[in-house]
Order: structure tokens, then sequence, then C-alpha cells
């Protein structure tokens, strides 16, 4: 954990995480998910926001062709034929914010644009916060992360900390 905090009703942590962007080429699409399936041992998420998880890796599907997979240790080295896609680590540029607490949905109201009573458990939505790009990961009512530019991140810690305040 890099970094943390906890105020009444929300408790938000920062942790580094190993993210590997994958992305498959128009036309091929559908053989590199084949190929992908078979390197990741399990199926793809078929719609975006949708998520799958393998073993200590979580696979989400963030546009039609493209994938982050999240892995909680370093991020496996894989061969990605350069004529079906292509792999690129993200991780370095990224922090996981981890957001929990009974006032977590008050919270997100005032911070994001998007619908956490539509987003389901294990559902992802790229938004902004602050005017900051981050994916938002729905792990259950009470938990989420959200994944934010690594150079902005304490700035977006302390605008949550500010509103998760002002919110109480």
């Amino acid at each position: 954990m890099a970094d943390g905090s906890n105020m009444a009703r929300f408790e938000m942590a920062a942790y580094d995480c190993s993210i590997l962007q994958l992305e498959g080429w128009d036309g091929v699409m559908a053989q590199f998910e084949v190929v992908l399936n078979r390197m990741l041992g399990g199926p793809l998420p078929n719609k975006v926001g949708d998520t799958a998880r393998h073993d200590d890796e979580l696979v989400i599907r963030i546009a039609p062709r493209r994938f982050w997979l999240l892995c909680d240790g370093p991020p496996p080295v894989l061969d990605i034929d350069a004529e079906l896609g292509c792999a690129l680590p993200l991780g370095e540029g990224r922090i996981r914010l981890r957001l929990s607490g009974r006032g977590l949905k008050q919270l997100l109201e005032r911070c994001v644009a998007a619908d956490w009573e539509t987003l389901g458990d294990g559902r992802a939505v790229q938004t902004g916060l602050d005017r900051m790009p981050v994916l938002l990961l729905r792990r259950s009512g009470f938990e989420c992360d959200l994944l934010v530019p690594r150079s902005l991140s304490k700035g977006l810690m302390e605008w949550i900390a500010d509103a998760s305040a002002a919110a109480t």
C-alpha cells in the first residue's frame, strides 16, 4: 500500500498496479481473441465494461478491440503476433485507488460521471474525475477501484478526500 486514509464511512488506499494493454487490429479481431483466450487460459469479456477473472489476473474489455489485464504481480510476457495486435505495459503510468465504505455511493456521486446503480459488481467504465481520465471498476456495493494516472494521483486523492469530507 502506497498511501491511505480513513474518513468517516469511507476508506481510501493507493497501490501500485500492473496493467498490460492488449489490442487487436481491425479485421483480425476474432483471430486475436482466440489466441488471447488460449494465452490467458480462459474466456474473454464479451462487451465493453465486462470483466473476466483468470487466477490472479482480471481482464477488462475497455473498448471494442482493447483489453486491460490487471495483475496482482508483474504482468505476464505475452508473445502477440504483430499481424494480430499488440501488448503494451501501462502499470508504470497508473495507480490503483481502492475506495470502500458505506459512504462510497454518495462520494462517487460527487466525483465521477457514472451511474453506480446500473454499474453492476465486477463491471468497469471509463469516466472522468475532476477532468482526469479514470477507469472505475466496481468490486461490490461498497468497494471500487479507480485506476488513475500516476502523475495526478496525489492531487486526485486530495480531491477525493475533500469531496468525502464535504459529504459528511
